[in-house]
């Protein structure tokens, strides 16, 4: 009877790390998987091209081109989408930063259908783009932290909202 007690506890010891190490590898699988899916898209689904610095006459408004490039396989809504519950492409320059965003014109987006609506058309932005902002800077050199905040999607789903840091150092003269 010994024995058979023994036996039964060695069979239930065994089973429970069985499934100790299946929790373990499903665990460590589940986390790989969300960590390359982070890195896929941490920072990555915009990015920032040119200028990095750019010389403006102080005290006169100015246009520079800002550059970005969207990961291959996904788009970002446009300046204007499609629908008011969309999330706008938008740049930004924070006040105090020695240089004024006086304006900007986006490009025009493209219209696209998504194979799981195709009645709704999305007007976005895929590839390069370039904003053009028109600004003013003060006299002096100053790094610029503007921000471009967009929302990344592929075929099927989105991406929480983001917002880049888009550096530039603005010589006003």
């Amino acid at each position: 009877m010994l024995a058979e007690l023994a036996g039964l506890v060695m069979k239930q010891a065994i089973a429970v790390v069985g499934l100790i190490l299946a929790a373990t590898v499903a665990r460590g699988q589940f986390v790989s998987n969300a960590r390359s899916a982070q890195a896929a898209v941490k920072g990555e689904a915009v990015t920032y091209l040119f200028p990095e610095q750019v010389t403006l006459p102080a005290g006169k408004v100015s246009v520079v081109s800002m550059h970005f490039r969207v990961a291959a396989g996904l788009h970002v809504n446009s300046h204007t989408p499609s629908d008011e519950f969309l999330i706008p492409t938008v740049f930004s320059i924070p006040e105090g930063a020695g240089v004024k965003l006086v304006g900007a014109k986006y490009p025009a987006g493209v219209d696209i259908t998504l194979p799981a609506d195709p009645k709704t058309k999305l007007n976005v932005y895929s590839g390069e783009f370039a904003i053009e902002a028109r600004m003013v800077a003060q006299a002096g050199n100053h790094l610029v932290e503007a921000r471009l905040k967009y929302q990344a999607c592929d075929q099927t789903q989105c991406l929480p909202p983001k917002t880049i840091t888009v550096p530039i150092d603005v010589i006003g003269r």
